[in-house]
């Protein structure tokens, strides 16, 4: 299993595990796509097969494969789902939960590296954001504000 489909796996359990999908995490979805280099249509196919998956089935297959990513991959992807469950302004409980029971448990991965990796793929989202959106102001400097 590659890591574009490990990370699409991991949004599809994320986005589901507090049985809420909301905008936010579908817009950020996008942008993942954008900054791993998925296609749309990769993307779809394989969400649209995981519709029909066991979740329980679904995490234990996404461990094994996890654990044969090298390191840098592996937090890459927990980067990611932090990204991915603040999209709303926050992390639910059983967001954290999952993520923890990733990082920690089953990976043991240093957190403050998480975390840095974390911010450097908000970094690239938010550039994204305000090259989307410069383009439509008259003073793109005025986009920050």
């Amino acid at each position: 299993m590659s890591f574009k489909s490990i990370i699409i796996r991991l949004y599809y359990m994320l986005i589901h595990c507090d049985g809420k999908v909301n905008e936010g995490e579908i817009a950020l979805g996008k942008r993942m796509m954008e900054a791993e280099q998925i296609s749309e249509a990769e993307f779809d196919r394989l969400v649209t097969a995981l519709q029909d998956r066991d979740l329980a089935a679904l995490y234990k297959e996404c461990i094994v494969e996890l654990k044969r990513l090298p390191k840098p991959l592996q937090i890459r992807c927990i980067a990611w789902l932090c990204v991915l469950a603040n999209a709303d302004g926050f992390m639910d409980r059983a967001e954290w939960q999952f993520i923890y029971k990733i990082y920690h448990r089953e990976l043991q991965l240093p957190l403050d590296v998480i975390m840095g990796v974390q911010k450097e793929l908000m970094r690239k989202v938010n550039a994204v954001i305000i090259e989307q959106i410069a383009p439509n102001l008259s003073n793109p400097r005025l986009a920050l504000f």
